[in-house]
């Protein structure tokens, strides 16, 4: 395994802790279609759940490295990626649950040293 795909797996790992924590049951991880791949599939209540990971090793202060913060990751047209791939979910799963759909995003910056920073945004788009 290369080191992008280890730190996308451990960014994975953190972000379905974090959502598990937060009483969300996980129904899939790296789920795909011909369309694509939605990271983490959960239940929030009686509300289906479609989590972008995004995880970034962070440069020296702290900061996101050469690239974007995890949390600007998810632009316009990732978001409607996002809400495509929930509608293939629903296609395949039986329909919306009658809370409806969510799209969030979990972002993890790990630093240099010291434990990482996971940040949970519901409700994205």
């Amino acid at each position: 395994m290369n080191a992008r795909r280890a730190l996308g797996r451990y960014g994975e790992d953190l972000a379905v802790r974090r959502l598990a924590e937060a009483g969300m049951t996980v129904l899939a991880r790296n789920w795909r279609c011909r369309e694509g791949e939605i990271d983490v599939v959960a239940l929030d209540g009686d509300a289906l759940v479609v989590c972008e990971v995004k995880a970034r090793r962070a440069g020296p202060g702290g900061q996101p490295g050469p690239y974007e913060h995890p949390m600007a990751a998810v632009t316009p047209g990732k978001a409607e990626r996002l809400r495509r791939l929930a509608a293939r979910w629903l296609e395949r799963h039986g329909g919306p649950p009658p809370g409806g759909v969510r799209i969030d995003v979990v972002g993890v910056l790990l630093p240099g040293r010291g434990a990482p920073e996971v940040q949970h945004v519901r409700g994205v788009a």
